[in-house]
């Protein structure tokens, strides 16, 4: 059985290093965490990871394309 707490943990120093050495993969990975963490809040019954994590997201989202839009206006 998948522990997604396992999962998190490893997306979560994953997402951390990537965005550190500025690969645009960390925030997808960061993305894809947040919504693992989001599952489990509604397995848990643990509602106030959703909307911290769902906030998560969008952030992560629009990072994201902030960081695409200036990664090709300087190439």
């Amino acid at each position: 059985m998948l522990r997604l707490d396992y999962l998190s943990c490893v997306l979560t120093i994953t997402s951390t290093i990537l965005v550190g050495r500025r690969c645009w993969e960390g925030w997808l990975v960061a993305t894809v965490n947040s919504v693992i963490i989001c599952i489990i809040g509604i397995k848990t019954a643990q509602l106030g990871f959703i909307p911290a994590n769902l906030f998560c997201i969008v952030i992560s989202a629009n990072n994201l394309r902030t960081w695409r839009k200036t990664t090709i206006a300087s190439s």
